[in-house]
């Protein structure tokens, strides 16, 4: 069996999980956040207003512009990792 090659975006999951620890205000170590476990619901229990939060600061950070009526947003915020994987492919900075 072949080895997994690590994710391109494990540190960038590190910085994203920082950020939403620290946008939102989080009593959570950013490493505990799983990056495959749902940021919203039953995940982090996170909520539209969070959602706003967290899409300005990735734009002011990364240049990457979220709009509120993509309907890619369910899948874009679903998981830390689908998030990160947006900012890597959509990034400006």
């Amino acid at each position: 069996m072949e080895p997994r090659p690590l994710s391109t975006s494990s540190s960038l999951e590190g910085e994203i999980a920082n950020l939403i620890v620290q946008t939102l205000n989080l009593t959570i170590n950013p490493s505990e956040i799983d990056p495959v476990a749902p940021l919203f619901g039953e995940g982090l229990g996170l909520d539209s207003i969070d959602a706003l939060e967290l899409a300005l600061v990735i734009y002011q950070n990364y240049g990457y512009k979220l709009r509120s009526d993509d309907p890619e947003n369910a899948k874009i915020f679903s998981s830390l990792r689908m998030l990160c994987e947006a900012i890597e492919k959509n990034r400006t900075k």
